[in-house]
């Protein structure tokens, strides 16, 4: 939810092959990196390395070897992924569901919940091939977030007075949402798997970045304006927040927009 500073361009490299590492190295050229710079993203479970332009990927190879210990620590630090398999436990506006293909299943849509029965968890039925059932998924929370977002961005706008001239939700890598210039609005579709009061939040957040494009005190009076309750959400997001991208594939692409 934090206004990062804008960054100059940087182009991504051919990636060094370190043995022994279970997990994805990206090399980014930067045109005013002095030096190279490590860090491993808890979103992707991948390790970024940062170099100048004119360095050598044998350089940057090394660099890693020599920080793997490191490297390591920080991976093995990171939650467990929950893809979405068969049997998976996921949350869906913070309660668990179990996931639960049918591939002879027909007729009743792609995807339905059923509510907790005996004692069990509420389930999440995907029919259809078992391949493809994971995006079939994906696809059904993404729609069920645009639909709590669209009720929420609503809500907030009119206390304030204010109006979005577009909504969207996809799989953003570094913010919650985001709000353009031109009044567009933008989520992560991962916020449907967490509490509904965290999701308002975010879509308050939002709908206030419409009138103050900052994060300074006639920002935050808005915020608390429309929802009074924030603080309990901002806690929320601080501690588990990270954990909602173990669940499913990771997210692709370098970043995502929004604050």
């Amino acid at each position: 939810m934090k206004r990062r500073p804008r960054r100059t361009a940087s182009s991504s490299a051919p990636a060094p092959v370190i043995e022994g590492l279970d997990a994805p190295v990206e090399v980014r050229r930067h045109p005013k990196a002095r030096r190279l710079t490590l860090r491993v993203s808890r979103t992707r479970r991948a390790i970024v390395v940062t170099v100048p332009d004119r360095c050598g990927m044998d350089v940057a190879g090394s660099f890693v070897q020599r920080h793997l210990d490191w490297v390591r620590a920080c991976l093995d630090s990171l939650p467990a992924p929950v893809p979405f398999i068969d049997g998976a436990i996921v949350p869906l506006r913070g309660v668990p569901h179990r996931i639960a293909f049918r591939p002879a299943q027909r007729g009743s849509g792609p995807v339905r919940v059923i509510a907790a029965t005996g004692g069990d968890v509420p389930v999440i039925e995907v029919s259809g091939p078992a391949e493809g059932a994971a995006r079939r998924l994906v696809q059904f929370l993404t729609a069920e977030a645009k639909r709590d977002l669209d009720a929420a961005v609503m809500i907030h706008a009119r206390r304030l007075g204010l109006r979005a001239t577009r909504i969207t939700v996809r799989d953003q890598t570094s913010r919650w949402g985001s709000c353009s210039s031109t009044g567009a609005l933008s989520f992560s579709w991962r916020l449907i798997l967490a509490p509904p009061h965290v999701l308002d939040y975010v879509a308050a957040h939002e709908v206030a970045h419409l009138a103050e494009m900052n994060h300074g005190p006639r920002f935050w009076a808005l915020v608390a304006k429309t929802a009074p309750d924030m603080n309990a959400a901002k806690d929320w997001l601080a501690v588990a927040g990270m954990d909602l991208h173990r669940y499913g594939d990771p997210p692709k692409g370098k970043r995502g927009g929004a604050h």
